[in-house]
């Protein structure tokens, strides 16, 4: 027999209080063994040869008077008979009580023989139930078993501070999820206390934690798991059980989250035909005029200003300020020598805008909630970023140096098509070496929602990212697109299924400009033109166009511009229609067919307000009480745009 050495000193034993070895490598509870089970063991020991020194001992001590030696053998072992049977029925009898017992308890863990829930609220509580019906019933849950560790940092290859400072750190951050998992403890009237911790789940957690911050932000791990011990300190009990139940999620039982149902699409009924939808729309029309500092064109950069743009540019030689980590970088049109379009290496950003809690009443006792962001519930300041890209990226977002790459264009009259219907654009946009271009163009015709323009865009600039996540664009599209104007090839009519899955290939055009000149085919001056956050969208095209509808200004923000609801939140809460879901990205006919139902809502609005005032609808056109017509013309605009001058 070797001594332990703890390699198997967490595993429990095999044999239970039934084991003979005195240096048994196995755990052993230190409760002392009963009565009879020692007289058992002792007596069942004289199978196997005369009893020890020790058994002789333990026998005087149990029985109260010493046993002649030679009846000794002849008495044990008819008591090892007796004990074997009892303890051959005590196992067959614990067998079916664990048969019976493991159908209606959890499934049995690959670190060692289950073990009963007990009084152990966090074991017997789905942790997810509390958030969640669907995560399962508790018998579909594996038992959770932290393993043994103390408050000793994790070895790294490369730690961002001495062990004795990530020891230090460490001990303040489980000093701060004690107190917490203390306070929920003692909260009986809580619903989360099923997310009560152990001790050796507390260390393990705290762990995880301080591993994650050396691991991922070692340039700034002291500023980073400062905070984050800060932010624990203020934490309330129902926060705190957020933290814990994802940490269980991830750690033990990696549930999915919950999939919203789908909304139900609410009907949009104006009450109006088509055409009349088309007459009332024109009360909607916004000036533009005053919103040229939310980034809204309305007139041509001179020559002069474009020239100090193109000279500003040259001077800079490259340098630009990431759109998605702020990180200052240089960018190398026309590839630098060793192949490379910008400096910098990765990208380490969150794609999501940091989410600002609200106000509780509990604030001046436990302090505010920080703010964080809703793509990893990580705190502001906290982390560098969560998602990596391959390089940093750039956004021009001043009209003079737009017009520097390519010049504004005012929609120009078109007297041979006379009225033309409104349409309904959006946009994606990709990152190039030029800044955040064009890459695909999708227009509807207004209010039927019918196909008139989707092409893919080739930018002037050498692509950085497409970004995937929110224009849906990949390099696949480009490659399976046929240049624009090529007739589609003649394909059997797809099934129901497959047009779920897959749509047909747009075709490509060769410039912004191309895509800009098909667009104002489908204008006039005069044209409601409609789109969500539309300034984004004429500025990528580059067009100005006096007679728009934005979204965004039908439906304000409570506190204004140059705050905006998003086009999916204004959907869902509107329509009943989900957009924008998955992860493929956005798809631009989807978004511009929603952006125009958003507008027939406000039309059906309006027009029930229109009647009130006693306005009616003749021939098409919205005629006032007095007989005046009321339309928007380009003449009208022009007018305006002069006063708006002066």
């Amino acid at each position: 027999m070797f001594t332990s050495l703890g390699l198997f000193g967490a595993i429990p034993c095999p044999q239970g209080n039934g084991c003979t070895l005195l240096k048994c490598i196995f755990s052993h509870d230190n409760k002392p063994a009963p009565a009879e089970a020692r007289y058992s063991r002792i007596a069942s020991s004289g199978d196997d040869g005369p009893p020890s020194k020790r058994a002789k001992v333990e026998n005087t001590q149990l029985l109260g008077s010493p046993i002649p030696s030679h009846g000794l053998k002849e008495s044990s072992l008819e008591m090892g008979r007796h004990s074997s049977e009892s303890v051959t029925s005590k196992r067959s009898q614990n067998t079916q009580d664990t048969s019976s017992a493991q159908q209606m308890s959890q499934p049995t863990s690959s670190h060692g023989p289950s073990k009963p829930l007990g009084n152990d609220p966090a074991k017997r509580t789905n942790p997810t139930s509390a958030g969640s019906s669907s995560a399962g019933s508790l018998s579909q849950l594996p038992p959770r078993k932290a393993p043994k560790e103390t408050l000793n940092p994790r070895m790294l290859p490369h730690a961002p501070a001495t062990h004795g400072s990530r020891t230090t750190i460490l001990q303040k951050l489980h000093s701060a999820m004690t107190a917490l998992n203390e306070k929920l403890r003692k909260d009986k009237n809580s619903s989360n206390r099923c997310f009560v911790l152990t001790p050796d789940e507390l260390i393990t957690m705290a762990l995880d934690e301080e591993e994650k911050f050396a691991r991922d932000s070692p340039s700034v791990y002291g500023n980073v798991i400062k905070l984050r011990i800060v932010r624990v300190t203020k934490m309330g009990t129902d926060e705190w059980a957020k933290e814990v139940m994802s940490h269980l999620n991830a750690r033990y039982y990696k549930i999915n989250p919950v999939q919203k149902p789908r909304a139900i699409p609410k009907p949009i009924n104006t009450g109006l035909t088509p055409a009349e939808e088309i007459a009332v729309v024109s009360q909607l029309v916004t000036p533009l005029i005053g919103l040229e500092e939310h980034g809204y064109v309305t007139k041509q950069p001179t020559d002069a200003d474009v020239e100090t743009a193109r000279r500003g540019v040259d001077e800079s030689k490259g340098w630009e300020k990431c759109d998605r980590c702020g990180q200052r970088f240089q960018v190398f049109p026309g590839r630098r020598e060793d192949g490379t379009l910008a400096s910098g290496g990765h990208c380490d950003y969150h794609p999501g805008r940091p989410v600002y809690p609200q106000r509780k009443k509990t604030d001046h006792v436990t302090g505010p909630s920080q703010p964080y962001f809703p793509c990893c519930s990580e705190a502001l300041g906290t982390s560098t970023g969560c998602t990596r890209a391959k390089t940093h990226v750039f956004k021009v977002s001043e009209a003079k140096r737009l017009a520097s790459i390519l010049q504004f264009k005012t929609t120009p009259s078109q007297p041979g098509k006379g009225p033309l219907e409104p349409v309904s654009i959006d946009c994606e946009m990709g990152y190039t070496t030029l800044g955040l271009e064009l890459i695909r163009l999708t227009a509807v015709s207004w209010p039927k929602g019918c196909d008139l323009l989707d092409v893919l865009v080739r930018p002037m600039g050498e692509v950085l990212d497409l970004n995937t996540r929110f224009s849906g664009v990949t390099p696949q599209h480009y490659a399976s697109a046929s240049p624009y104007g090529t007739p589609m090839p003649s394909i059997d009519a797809p099934s129901a299924d497959e047009k779920k899955t897959t749509n047909p290939p747009l075709q490509l055009v060769q410039s912004p400009a191309e895509a800009r000149d098909l667009l104002l085919k489908l204008l006039q001056p005069e044209t409601p033109l409609i789109g969500h956050a539309i300034d984004n969208d004429l500025n990528a095209c580059r067009i100005i166009h006096p007679t728009i509808i934005d979204t965004v200004l039908l439906y304000p923000h409570p506190k204004g511009l140059p705050i905006r609801i998003s086009l999916k939140a204004l959907a869902q809460r509107h329509l009943g229609r989900d957009i924008q879901v998955g992860d493929n990205g956005h798809d631009s006919k989807e978004d511009s067919i929603a952006t125009g139902d958003l507008v027939r809502v406000k039309v059906g609005e309006k027009w029930k307000e229109l009647k009130k005032k006693g306005q009616k609808i003749e021939d098409g056109k919205l005629v006032h009480p007095a007989g005046q017509v009321s339309t928007i013309t380009s003449s009208s605009w022009t007018t305006v745009q002069r006063k708006s001058n002066r």
